[in-house]
């Protein structure tokens, strides 16, 4: 069995933590990568976001309600330096399992996360969503998830942004629990 972690993370100014070098759903990313030996493919705006936590609320909000479908770039995290987006599209394509990492943005996953499940063939593969969240936990989520690709879409992990940040040990713990570890 194949495995990658497909995350979308945002850093600098989250909800209730602060400003942050590293985002939320990245952190757990990187404890499900340790435990799992799994690269990861890094979903990117193609256009980043503001700096700020209510700037990006309100160009999240916006392009919501204009039904934009969000441009994005691609960067393998496999500790190689060969062509990244060649690199992810291999390690996606040999992958039976995908661990897909997003924050919980105005009750879905951002916009990003949904252009770069649309552009990927999700037959075969089982997703195992795992997300960071400011206390709403997954909502309908999942079941967008699979209607959007007709993969098995099973249990996920929810984690909320503040443990994310604060208490690697709980991410940890709660990351060894979801694997069965």
């Amino acid at each position: 069995m194949t495995s990658v972690i497909v995350v979308f993370s945002r850093a600098n100014e989250n909800y209730e933590v602060g400003y942050v070098t590293e985002g939320n759903t990245a952190k757990v990313a990187d404890v499900i990568a340790a435990a799992t030996v799994a690269p990861i493919i890094e979903i990117l705006p193609a256009e980043p976001y503001p700096t700020t936590y209510d700037g990006t609320v309100e160009r999240v909000k916006r392009e919501m309600e204009d039904g934009v479908e969000a441009a994005i770039a691609i960067r393998m995290h496999a500790g190689n330096d060969a062509d990244a987006s060649a690199s992810a599209d291999a390690a996606f394509a040999e992958a039976d399992t995908v661990y897909l990492g997003y924050p919980i943005w105005c009750g879905v996953p951002p916009l990003e996360v949904d252009t770069f499940l649309r552009g990927h063939d999700w037959t075969g593969k089982t997703i195992l969503p795992f997300i960071t969240h400011g206390g709403s936990g997954f909502k309908e989520t999942p079941e967008h998830i699979a209607a959007l690709t007709g993969a098995d879409v099973r249990p996920g992990l929810a984690v909320t942004g503040v443990v994310a940040q604060r208490d690697p040990e709980a991410v940890r713990r709660a990351v060894d629990g979801w694997l069965g570890a």
